[in-house]
């Protein structure tokens, strides 16, 4: 016969809650230490609420992640060309003036 569980159907449900909302930026050793439970107790929480392995809901996580990213890239990117052109530009620009000076 197992024992009865020290922490109630709530708490389990708040501490679930607590580490989706962390959006895979807190691993589950953190939350669980936060709520002062097992790391393992939490990822069975997890996985016995959803009916799958905790690690599973990590894809849409990464994939929201790595679109963000992606889209960072593309700005950074674009930014860096225009910092290039200015550059380039301001390089003609001292070259002719240099040549005026003489």
């Amino acid at each position: 016969m197992a024992r009865p569980s020290k922490y109630s159907p709530e708490f389990r449900s708040d501490a679930i809650a607590l580490w989706r909302a962390s959006a895979g930026r807190r691993t589950f050793k953190d939350v669980a230490a936060d709520l002062n439970v097992n790391p393992e107790t939490l990822r069975t929480w997890v996985r016995d609420q959803d009916g799958r392995p905790a690690a599973a809901g990590a894809p849409e996580a990464m994939e929201a992640e790595l679109a963000r990213l992606r889209a960072e890239n593309t700005r950074l990117a674009k930014a860096e060309k225009e910092w290039q052109l200015e550059r380039e530009i301001l390089r003609r620009a001292a070259a002719y003036s240099a040549r005026e000076v003489k």
